[in-house]
């Protein structure tokens, strides 16, 4: 087959070729339209850029690696898979390649080295905990690192995020609009910015809800309900800081003989596809995870490309979906 050429791909985008050029390498002048207009001719023409050329003038692996919770939770986790879609669709056209990275033993350690001796370009965190390491280990050596989400105590790094507490401020409304009389919420963990932000802005608008702690899984969502049908009968609109978790909590009000939305209101957060296999399908707080996710990737190639890039947070806007839960 006829290889495709890098004049081919700036004829279709209706670009120069050194625009071109500027694109597939990663360069961070690039105007954002233009940058697009590439993105999709590479796309339509199906170009592959010569990965071991540029990698000899770049002196870069052309490599950047993903850090994804434990496989087991990153197979039932629907928010995962479009950030895995996100990025790819920013790197793939680019030549770049995704590695990804499932937390486990070592797991970080490896990141680190792999960053060290050039094996990969750069890192996207999804996944960290309180007392993690890796972000401040990151950061004092200068190593290019996007983190998912604001970090739990002040550092400076770039993440990517979306309004967390304005989010859960619309769910609060949304159920006072309905003219819920006992509203409650179930938590996502307290240890971490989202389960945190996503309380807070909640009990903004209803600072007399009841309130009831899991931990973004569906498992904890049941359990969780279960706690709180014992606790508040009288429950009748709930705001649940997950889709997941809510996809857990609807059916133990539904075995409790509680008709959702007739008897108890629920909304969701995050809009993913647990929010349409839920029964009914769930009013929930959208944030849009695949742009955040590309996003995060432009971020660390922009990093990549010009290491002395000032730190920055790009915080996206939420908005509500209304479907048939509440």
């Amino acid at each position: 087959m006829r290889r495709v050429t890098l004049e081919e791909v700036a004829r279709v985008a209706g670009v120069s070729r050194a625009t071109a050029s500027r694109v597939v390498n990663g360069a961070s002048t690039v105007d954002e339209a233009l940058r697009h207009a590439v993105e999709r001719a590479i796309s339509s023409t199906g170009y592959l850029p010569n990965i071991a050329a540029r990698s000899l003038v770049t002196r870069r692996a052309d490599a950047i690696g993903l850090l994804l919770p434990d496989e087991r939770r990153m197979l039932g986790d629907p928010h995962l898979a479009s950030v895995v879609s996100g990025v790819t669709g920013v790197v793939r056209p680019l030549g770049v390649h995704l590695v990804l990275m499932m937390t486990g033993p070592g797991t970080r350690e490896q990141a680190l080295s792999d960053l060290r001796c050039g094996r990969l370009d750069g890192v996207i965190l999804v996944h960290t905990y309180p007392s993690d390491p890796v972000p401040r280990q990151l950061i004092a050596e200068g190593l290019p690192v996007v983190l998912a989400g604001r970090p739990l105590d002040p550092m400076p790094i770039t993440y990517v995020d979306v309004d967390q507490t304005a989010g859960a401020a619309l769910a609060g409304r949304r159920l006072k609009s309905l003219r819920c009389g006992k509203i409650a919420t179930i938590t996502g963990p307290q240890d971490t910015p989202a389960g945190q932000d996503r309380l807070t802005g909640f009990m903004a608008e209803v600072p007399d809800a009841v309130v009831v702690h899991g931990d973004f899984t569906r498992q904890s969502g049941a359990a969780a309900m279960e706690q709180l049908l014992r606790c508040c009968p009288d429950v009748d609109g709930v705001f649940i800081a997950s889709d997941l978790m809510a996809n857990g909590a609807i059916p133990v009000l539904h075995r409790g003989g509680r008709k959702v939305p007739d008897d108890v209101a629920v909304v969701g957060f995050d809009d993913s596809t647990a929010a349409l296999t839920s029964e009914p399908e769930l009013t929930t707080v959208r944030q849009p995870i695949s742009d955040m996710a590309a996003e995060m990737a432009r971020q660390l190639l922009r990093q990549i490309t010009k290491p002395r890039s000032p730190v920055t947070s790009v915080v996206f806007e939420p908005s509500l979906v209304v479907r048939e839960s509440g």
